[in-house]
């Protein structure tokens, strides 16, 4: 893991170019996206888990961190069509066992990371209906999911609103984020998500 911040940390995957974060405290950690490589797992063991979407390649490996907590917003939902999705990326079967979020919030939900402060924000649908953006004010870092990507451009799906994801950008930026960390690829700053374009509805 690459630290972009005190005690923020953030995974690149080459698969897909994904990418997953970490945020530590006092003795306790929140691990941002699951993704799809079980053997993480081994490194880390977080307390709690933050899906901020549900497409299959931020989710597939939440089993292997169980027991822990794992947020979503409240719409995110975690079930066998995501199969499907990941059948037309990869050949191999999927081995495991979908989990379904424990704990869920519908706008805004503050949660303690080891005496650390993280909060976790929905600002309304755009990549998917379910966007959670991950900040963690005292480093001036935004976890934006798919909300934000790096190295190619931002991917609208059916389930994707593309007119209103510019307004969740802005909502998102209104945080002031020193450093974005976009679901794949690169971390980047602001003026990034300023300029970036918004995709077409697919």
């Amino acid at each position: 893991m690459i630290e972009i911040a005190p005690g923020v940390f953030v995974r690149r995957h080459a698969e897909l170019d994904l990418t997953l974060g970490l945020i530590t405290g006092s003795g306790d950690s929140l691990l941002v996206d699951s993704g799809m490589d079980p053997g993480l797992a081994r490194e880390v063991r977080p307390s709690r888990i933050v899906l901020t979407h549900n497409h299959f390649d931020h989710v597939l490996a939440t089993e292997a961190f169980l027991p822990c907590e794992v947020w979503a917003h409240e719409d995110c939902v975690v079930d066998d069509s995501l199969l499907d999705d990941r059948a037309k990326h990869c050949d191999e079967p999927f081995e495991g066992r979908l989990v379904a979020p424990t704990h869920t919030f519908r706008d805004t939900v503050t949660l303690d990371v080891g005496g650390r402060r993280v909060d976790l924000h929905h600002f309304g649908p755009a990549h998917t209906s379910h966007d959670v953006v991950v900040h963690v004010p005292d480093a001036g870092v935004v976890f934006a999911g798919d909300l934000v990507e790096q190295g190619a451009p931002a991917q609208a799906g059916p389930d994707a609103t593309p007119s209103n994801w510019r307004r969740v950008l802005d909502r998102m930026l209104e945080l002031d984020p020193r450093i974005v960390v976009p679901g794949h690829g690169n971390p980047v700053d602001a003026r990034f998500v300023r300029e970036m374009p918004i995709p077409e509805a697919s």
